[in-house]
């Protein structure tokens, strides 16, 4: 049961690699591979239930994917280079773990740009009911697709009130989270029939339909009638969270939530040590070896538990089982691919819109949309399908520094700069693999042509002109392909999620909380458990709940 999301921020350093770490050859309760936020969330978890807790991070931070970094030579701004949004985090783990952390709400959903009958215009979700409305009547020509839009994330709602609370809970059943959204129309439009379905029912314009699929796609190579319902398990991820739907901005950037997060493991008591790799874990069911490198040698680590923050597939590496497939989520097996072109940039500031009724602050405060109409999305698939890079690529972007301008140094801000990031959707792994280092540079400097290509003709300007300089006078523009975070954060296929996700209830035969093995003592606690992914902590709060469970609720950590 594989899937979803990207882990979490940045502290500090590996000062302790070389630490003796054995606690005087007393085996610890607890070892946890990975310090990306789930695992942070394990490990403060357990540490305040008063277990003995390591955890061994590869990189010199801890942190993962969601962190903030300062990715322009001598440009002080500080970006969430792989993660940027808080929707999944339950509040629960906020407060439970005593976490000092803060997001910021939106004030706009989204903008998508788009010409009719030869004028820029474009859809404008918030404000407000009466400014969408006009923003409907104003593309669209009346008041149908309005209230449709209306009635539909009603729905969504709804689910999202009752399926959301189930994620820190052992797992339901299939038939026991069917009873929990107590409605049948809407159990079959998002569970049973492909998502497609639906939105041809309650819309009819082209881009409207578009920007409620995308929900849909991101990080993931489905389409609106794929028949293994991954774009329908993928949409329900992107609209429960909070049970409100809302994509919050984290202040500070991500760095801060996992900063936040390690500050509480140690404060519980939990040990960190980074630039420590396992290699290796060795059980018989009820103890562990873990064997780790560091830059001064190697060594090993005694443990009743291991929590393994990291892909089922590196878990598999780690036991000595070879490299096997994920298993997909509709049954047999199928490499792990991800799905996306993560861009970050530094603008010196923000061009206008064509579209003169939208100011363009709001318009990026929101999810821009780009080139995501529903046939977009259609053709853009079909020619990813194929091994092209699609014609026109879609994507959305959007603004942190116009809702937290802390991660800029005051000058800067002062000065008008804005960070902007870009993620394209429907660019597998696959679209990346030419031959050479020169070739795959080459092929990731034309998805990312393409796909700013699209961006600029709703702009007054070519966003290229607003860019940044860094300190060596380059463009302050980056591209992460599948293949880049693969090799950066050795997520397989370059995947957000780790694999396909799945939905959230128990398949006959798993676990009771969706993070188990096939060896007893040792857990998957990150996006490759089920209702894992996404910057939520939901892996983690779920492997540690799982070891309470087993011994009775042994400790001062809530059981929920």
């Amino acid at each position: 049961m594989l899937r979803r999301g990207m882990p979490a921020a940045s502290h500090n350093s590996s000062a302790h690699a070389s630490e003796d770490i054995s606690e005087d050859g007393a085996a610890y309760d607890a070892v946890i591979v990975g310090g990306g936020h789930n695992g942070l969330v394990a490990a403060a978890y357990l540490a305040r239930a008063g277990q003995r807790v390591l955890v061994l991070e590869r990189l010199g931070r801890t942190g993962g994917a969601a962190v903030s970094e300062q990715t322009f030579a001598g440009v002080d701004a500080r970006l969430s280079r792989y993660s940027y949004l808080v929707s999944l985090l339950p509040q629960q783990i906020i407060d439970d773990l005593g976490v000092r952390f803060a997001v910021r709400k939106r004030g706009v959903s989204s903008y998508t740009p788009t010409v009719r009958d030869g004028q820029s215009t474009g859809l404008f979700v918030g404000d407000g009911t009466t400014r969408t409305r006009e923003s409907f009547a104003r593309l669209t020509g009346g008041e149908r697709e309005f209230e449709a839009w209306e009635r539909f994330y009603a729905m969504t709602q709804r689910v999202a009130q009752r399926v959301f609370p189930t994620l820190t809970e052992p797992l339901p059943t299939r038939e026991e989270l069917k009873a929990r959204i107590g409605e049948d129309a809407v159990w079959e439009a998002l569970f049973e029939r492909p998502l497609g379905e639906a939105v041809e029912e309650y819309f009819a314009d082209d881009l409207v339909r578009g920007v409620v699929l995308t929900d849909g796609l991101i990080g993931t190579f489905s389409h609106a009638h794929d028949p293994s319902l991954l774009q329908n398990r993928c949409f329900l991820y992107h609209v429960i969270g909070g049970g409100t739907g809302d994509w919050d901005v984290p202040v500070g950037g991500m760095g801060a939530l996992t900063d936040a997060l390690a500050d509480a493991a140690r404060s519980a008591g939990a040990r960190i040590r980074t630039g420590h790799t396992v290699q290796r874990i060795d059980t018989d069911g009820t103890t562990a070896e873990v064997r780790y490198s560091t830059a001064d040698g190697e060594g090993t680590v005694a443990a009743r538990r291991v929590l393994v923050n990291a892909s089922p597939q590196a878990l598999s590496q780690m036991l000595g089982e070879g490299e096997a497939a994920s298993p997909a989520a509709g049954g047999g097996e199928s490499p792990v691919s991800g799905s996306q072109l993560k861009v970050n940039m530094l603008l010196r500031r923000l061009p206008r819109l064509k579209d003169t009724a939208v100011d363009a602050r709001e318009a990026f405060s929101g999810t821009f949309h780009v080139a995501e109409g529903y046939g977009q999305l259609a053709e853009a698939h079909r020619q990813a399908e194929a091994g092209d890079l699609p014609a026109v690529p879609p994507s959305e972007l959007y603004c942190h520094s116009l809702t937290d301008p802390t991660i800029l140094a005051p000058e800067l801000a002062a000065q008008g700069f804005q960070t902007l990031t870009l993620f394209g959707l429907l660019t597998p792994a696959e679209c990346f693999d030419a031959g050479s280092a020169a070739e795959r540079d080459a092929v990731r400097d034309a998805a990312l042509a393409r796909t700013l290509a699209e961006l600029d003709p709703h702009l007054t300007e070519p966003v290229g002109d607003c860019l940044a300089l860094d300190a060596d006078g380059r463009p302050c523009i980056e591209a992460k392909t599948p293949r880049d975070l693969e090799g950066e954060l050795r997520l397989p296929g370059g995947h957000i999620f780790h694999g396909d996700l799945s939905f959230p209830w128990a398949e006959e035969g798993g676990g009771r909380w969706g993070v188990e093995t096939a060896h007893p003592n040792v857990l998957l606690c990150g996006a490759g458990s089920v209702r894992g992914g996404g910057v939520s902590g939901i892996g983690g709060h779920n492997a540690a709940m799982a070891v309470l469970e087993a011994e009775g609720g042994r400790g001062a950590a809530p059981v929920h």
